[in-house]
């Protein structure tokens, strides 16, 4: 039988989120102008306005932790979590943030034209950003019985701390991202 866990985190460093969106830009307009204009628009929010962590940011940040800290399962010789991580775990909804998107600052910074680490031209950009103190509740779905509550627990705890979600997250070099886990609730989970 399929698993639940129902995870309440707090943000533990700043958090944000670069949403990919196409808004034209006006005539003339200048690249600085257009980034100072539309901003906020790298923010997912949902129809009351309020800033959403997408499902696949906690399902991608607790799969990496996984091949990250390369925990073997016991019994089963060098084989470790990450494949049962990979599939057997699945976030279906987005995690709402008592944020309203109009109240979100920006921080500007001198950032890779192409978004690549390393390459020539930087130009100023501006990020979305959640102060740290943040809160999500995250409901994980089990699907792999290999996956107990004490592994997910223990691989979630590093998801937070080592590979992080959205702009700037640890795994990514940055510093941003980064959660706690307040408490987790596991329950049996019925699929019919």
């Amino acid at each position: 039988m399929a698993k639940i866990a129902i995870a309440h985190l707090v943000g533990s460093s700043t958090y944000s989120q670069s949403r990919f969106h196409d808004t034209p830009k006006l005539p003339k307009e200048l690249p600085h102008a257009y980034e100072e204009r539309t901003w906020r628009h790298k923010l997912h929010v949902n129809e009351d306005g309020c800033v959403e962590i997408p499902p696949m940011a906690f399902k991608n940040c607790i799969a990496e932790a996984a091949k990250f800290l390369g925990l073997q399962v016991p019994g089963k010789g060098k084989s470790t979590y990450t494949k049962h991580f990979e599939a057997g775990i699945l976030v279906t909804d987005p995690s709402p943030l008592e944020v309203k998107a109009d109240e979100v600052e920006g921080k500007w910074f001198f950032l890779p034209s192409d978004g690549v680490r390393g390459s020539g031209k930087r130009v100023k950009k501006c990020l979305p950003a959640i102060p740290k103190g943040w809160k999500a509740t995250v409901e994980f779905l089990i699907f792999d019985d290999t996956i107990t509550e004490d592994v997910f627990l223990t691989h979630l705890k590093q998801a937070g701390q080592l590979i992080g979600i959205g702009t700037f997250r640890p795994r990514n070099n940055g510093y941003w991202g980064r959660f706690l886990v307040q408490n987790l609730t596991w329950k049996e989970y019925d699929l019919s």
